[in-house]
């Protein structure tokens, strides 16, 4: 490797490599760039000493902004890797279509007790099994401390050592693709970590006036930053055959560019895609509603797909009942309707917990699956409290309801790891900031804001406590009991129903209709010539449907054909597939009627 480093902001820049008796000056290039005439091999440590006065060695080396493997952490020096030198046996490697796909979220230091990527390795088998298309990694890029959520990143072209580093991470994706799984991996290009964040001594990488949630902005609207970030996703898909990446906040990206950074990502993803030959995958988080996001270029930014919040605090509140914070505005089963029928609740609308009219309408040719939904996340369950997942306030016949209303959406569903069997780990807020002072701060600042929120501040998990993280960590026994195996079986045949129903996977929103009743608590959902019932209230419901209907799945196995309603309430309450959505029921022809209890739901074709 020779070595160059983009620092227009120091005086002089020498290299160190470790085992060299004195550093070597580096000289200044064209636009801010240093380069040093000596050759590094792979493996060599070395780092950069920024405006220094003496070349023995006894001034600050600092790591390379674009350093590829930091053995001793973000503070210690680079280390020379060369992605090239790995076999891959991944050529005959199709790729993977966003469209029709299932995506899994996990998180690399809690989805095994070991928290490598080869540990990792060793459970890919079962989600094959489970049917998965995507693995979703949350970030591995490398951050002070020893466990993460992996947002406080430094140093975003290295992989965090504890890992395995990036070896390690070919060797994940190269397992992947050999078992027909695609990987999407989670990139954070809107802010830096508290800790080992030496950019701003290189460059302007920060905007010096302008800030979001976690700190300074990233100054994308500076050609070389934004080279930086450019760089750095063209790497995970060539040097790391990604077949996406999962953009994080991108609004709070402050870019008032022509062209849009993440514009040019997309344009530049999609040049890529052609050029090797396979999809490449760009999802966004955001938080804006705004379809532009995924609207075609050029009148859009031409990403492939994004989150979408508002279908999880639909169907979030519909299963538990908590309408506080921003779940208030989502307490009737229409917003799950409507969300469900045009793509966000928040179309513009008013928002109680803004205080604002939020979001935009969704163009009604945008394909269904350019959103991503789940009814379970690394946010919304880690961001709770104590970080509790559904499993541990659902009953397991709720559960049941979850997962079909989760993979039947007219959406690209999106699974967090061990809902498919109803993990009862928690996944908490953890962090192993060395510095006490910062650990300290962080620790507080979480108390401090769930104690407004209301939530009683025992209830709050220290994040610096490493017993948070080892109980955030799943407990793949449990699949060894027989509720937890049920729901995954579940969750295996709904999965396999959505390759065999081309209904469950188109990607038409005038080809979806919902109706609901929020006094009897029921939820349907039609999408083509098949029909979702739930069932989230207190009483059975009868559910009619011609003779010739069929049932393709019901999560009550008491449940099936009857004459009659069970019993006198069901007969009260009535949901009528013969009949369109939201119209008034027609007793034409001949229909049998089901007794649906309370938590349960069934899939229908109709006659």
């Amino acid at each position: 490797m020779r070595p160059r480093v983009w620092a227009p902001l120091a005086s002089s820049v020498a290299l160190r490599v470790e085992g060299a008796s004195v550093d070597l000056p580096m000289q200044p290039s064209e636009g801010g760039w240093w380069r040093a005439d000596a050759h590094l091999d792979v493996g060599a440590a070395y780092g950069f000493v920024l405006d220094g006065t003496a070349l023995d060695g006894t001034e600050p080396a600092l790591p390379d902004p674009r350093s590829r493997r930091q053995p001793d952490g973000v503070h210690g020096l680079s280390s020379v890797f060369d992605a090239h030198d790995f076999e891959w046996t991944d050529a005959d490697w199709p790729g993977c279509e966003l469209d029709g796909s299932v995506i899994y979220e996990l998180h690399i230091g809690t989805f095994t007790p070991d928290g490598t990527l080869d540990s990792a390795i060793e459970r890919l088998d079962q989600l094959v099994d489970l049917g998965i298309d995507l693995v979703e990694v949350l970030p591995v890029n490398d951050f002070n401390g020893v466990w993460n959520w992996g947002y406080d990143g430094v140093l975003w072209y290295a992989v965090h050592e504890a890992y395995g580093g990036p070896a390690a991470y070919q060797r994940f994706v190269d397992a992947a693709h050999a078992r027909g799984l695609g990987v999407v991996q989670d990139v954070v290009y809107n802010h830096l970590g508290p800790s080992g964040n030496y950019l701003p001594r290189f460059g302007p990488y920060l905007h010096t006036q302008s800030s979001n949630t976690w700190g300074s902005s990233v100054n994308v609207e500076d050609a070389d930053v934004r080279r930086y970030i450019l760089d750095n996703a063209a790497m995970w898909f060539e040097d790391y055959h990604v077949d996406g990446l999962r953009l994080d906040a991108v609004h709070a990206l402050v870019d008032t560019s022509p062209v849009h950074i993440l514009e040019d990502l997309g344009a530049q993803t999609d040049e890529r895609s052609a050029a090797l030959g396979r999809p490449l995958t760009l999802i966004a988080e955001s938080d804006l509603n705004d379809p532009k996001l995924i609207t075609p270029r050029p009148t859009g930014y031409g990403l492939t797909a994004q989150w979408d919040d508002d279908w999880h605090h639909a169907v979030h509140v519909a299963l538990t009942g908590e309408t506080s914070g921003y779940y208030e505005d989502f307490a009737s089963l229409g917003a799950l309707a409507k969300v469900s029928t045009v793509g966000f609740f928040h179309d513009g609308t008013f928002s109680t917990f803004r205080g604002r009219d939020h979001g935009f309408p969704v163009p009604r040719d945008l394909p269904t699956w350019r959103f991503v939904t789940f009814a379970q996340d690394h946010d919304q369950i880690g961001n709770r409290a104590a970080g509790d997942r559904l499993s541990q306030s659902l009953s397991p016949d709720r559960l049941a309801v979850a997962a079909v209303l989760t993979l039947t959406a007219p959406f690209t569903p999106m699974l967090f790891m061990g809902e498919e069997w109803g993990a009862s780990t928690p996944w908490q807020f953890f962090t192993s900031h060395p510095e006490a002072d910062l650990g300290l701060a962080v620790a507080e600042g979480r108390i401090t804001e769930f104690a407004r929120m209301g939530w009683d501040p025992a209830l709050v998990p220290n994040p610096q406590d490493p017993a948070t993280f080892q109980r955030s960590k799943l407990d793949w026994a449990e699949l060894d009991g027989s509720e937890h195996a049920r729901l995954r079986d579940l969750y295996r045949t709904l999965i396999a129903l959505r390759r065999e129903r081309p209904e469950l996977t188109d990607a038409s929103f005038s080809e979806v209709a919902a109706s609901y009743d929020d006094d009897a608590h029921w939820f349907r959902l039609d999408r083509g010539g098949l029909s979702v019932v739930a069932n989230l209230g207190t009483a059975p419901i009868a559910v009619e449907c011609g003779t010739a209907s069929v049932v393709l799945l019901a999560t009550d196995a008491g449940g099936g054909p009857e004459t009659s309603p069970r019993d006198g309430t069901a007969a009260r309450v009535r949901v009528d597939l013969t009949a369109a959505p939201n119209a008034t029921p027609t007793t034409d022809g001949p229909r049998r009627s089901f007794s649906l209890p309370p938590d349960s739901a069934v899939i229908i074709e109709r006659a």
